[in-house]
């Protein structure tokens, strides 16, 4: 599948790079980043390079070595072409340069300090959450997570706050684009319980993406109120019991809304629309009973089995 899905991109270059621009000097910028993208799939060795850009070998090496020379490729003998580390040295750039990573990083730190727990950031990417940061916690828990990754909208706790405002048509339409994702609960009961969610302003994952982890989650907005990116905090659920993870509601929401005002959005939240904490709303202490019931249910009915 990867190698079809390679083959079809190196068309479309090809193709693209042939409809453009044919000044020398845009030929031969086009055809470096050519070599880029198709080595960006795995090392790769000058033959196939240049088969898969339909470009003579010396032509391939001359464009190969160029980049070799500037780090942004790197040959190693009987191996052939990979990625070099000047790619990795812009895209450490690209990340400190992004507007909603560097206002965002100092409130991260801060509720990774008075929570203990892991924090993270991510935003919603063709309909998958991608994580942009992540500060662990103090505590001596592993939680999987990665930078860059990419997640299910339906059983994460980021997932859920990034939908908040989609409403129930797009939240059913989420719901079956994951239908082959692990999802302890069916599509009305999800419905159920992000009807709840964008009720209170903030989400739970109660141990749906990760066994014995769970998080609290909370919307950050742009300037003209759109849910631009997420926040939650994640621990094990030995340390998140159903009611920290309502007191730390608070502390996530508060933290959301501060990065939101430093992005530029000013509308305050309707009175009343985070609970105080040790308070836990019906609304929200619904899907937390559910859980434990559904979990109940699941260990009876292995037990008999």
């Amino acid at each position: 599948m990867a190698k079809t899905r390679a083959v079809h991109r190196n068309a479309k270059i090809i193709a693209d790079r042939n409809s453009g621009p044919t000044r020398l000097g845009s030929q031969t910028l086009f055809r470096g980043l050519d070599v880029v993208e198709v080595v960006a799939d795995g090392p790769v060795a000058l033959a196939e390079l240049a088969a898969r850009l339909g470009l003579t070998r010396s032509t391939t090496h001359r464009l190969a070595s160029a980049l070799v020379d500037r780090r942004y490729l790197a040959f190693v003998p009987g191996i052939g072409y990979s990625l070099g580390s000047k790619l990795l040295e812009l895209g450490y750039k690209v990340r400190d340069e992004l507007d909603l990573r560097r206002v965002a990083s100092p409130h991260l730190e801060r509720l990774a300090m008075i929570t203990d727990d892991t924090v993270h950031l991510g935003v919603l990417d063709h309909g998958r959450v991608q994580y942009l940061e992540k500060i662990p916690g103090r505590r001596r828990i592993s939680i999987s997570s990665r930078i860059g990754e990419l997640q299910p909208v339906c059983s994460t706790g980021l997932g859920k706050a990034l939908v908040l405002d989609h409403g129930e048509e797009h939240w059913a339409n989420f719901f079956r684009a994951e239908k082959n994702v692990r999802q302890p609960f069916s599509q009305a009961e999800w419905l159920a319980r992000m009807r709840n969610y964008a009720r209170v302003g903030y989400a739970f994952d109660l141990e749906e993406n990760e066994d014995q982890i769970r998080c609290v989650s909370a919307p950050i907005r742009d300037v003209g109120g759109r849910i631009v990116a997420a926040i939650s905090v994640s621990s094990a659920a030995q340390y998140m019991n159903d009611q920290r993870m309502q007191t730390l509601s608070k502390d996530v929401v508060d933290t959301a809304r501060r990065i939101s005002h430093d992005l530029g959005w000013s509308r305050e939240e309707p009175e009343g629309r985070v609970p105080r904490p040790g308070r836990e709303p019906t609304s929200v202490q619904k899907p937390l009973r559910q859980m434990r019931q559904e979990k109940v249910a699941l260990v009876r009915r292995r037990a008999r089995s």
